[in-house]
C-alpha cells in the first residue's frame, strides 16, 4: 500500500483513509499488464508508468484494468461499457478521474490528469 504524502491535496481533504479510487485507466488489450513488454518501449506508455508512479507517491489512488484479467471493472461502469460498445476498442484507452471520464481513445498528459484532480473539473 503507498503512504500518502503529507502535503499532498489527498491529505488536505482527508481522503486517503476513505480508499477512494482517484484516477482509473481502462486500457486496450495489451500482450502484459503494462504493455512494455515487447521488443520495442511504447513512449506513451512509458509517459504513463512514470505518471502512475508519480500520483501513487503523492497518494492518489490509481487503479489500471486490462479487459482480460479485470472485466467487471469494464461493466460496473456504465459510461465506459457505453463508449465501448458505441466505438469499440476506439474508445480505449478511457481514463477517469473521480468518476468523469477525461479521455478516450488515447492517454492523456500527467498535467492534464493533475489539472483534473486538483481542479476538480
Amino acid at each position: 500500500m503507498t503512504q500518502a504524502n503529507p502535503l499532498s491535496p489527498r491529505s488536505f481533504m482527508n481522503l486517503s483513509s476513505l480508499n477512494v479510487v482517484d484516477v482509473e485507466i481502462f486500457d486496450p488489450p495489451m500482450c502484459c499488464p503494462t504493455g512494455m513488454c515487447g521488443p520495442t518501449v511504447d513512449q506513451t506508455l512509458l509517459d504513463l508508468s512514470e505518471t502512475i508512479l508519480s500520483l501513487q507517491k503523492e497518494g492518489y489512488q490509481v487503479e489500471r484494468y486490462q479487459m482480460a484479467s479485470d472485466p467487471q471493472a469494464y461493466l460496473s461502469n456504465p459510461e465506459v461499457m457505453r463508449l465501448v460498445r458505441e466505438k469499440q476498442m476506439a474508445a480505449l484507452p478511457i481514463v477517469v478521474v473521480r468518476g468523469k471520464i477525461i479521455a478516450e481513445g488515447s492517454y492523456p498528459k500527467q498535467a492534464e490528469i493533475r489539472e483534473h484532480l486538483i481542479g476538480g473539473k
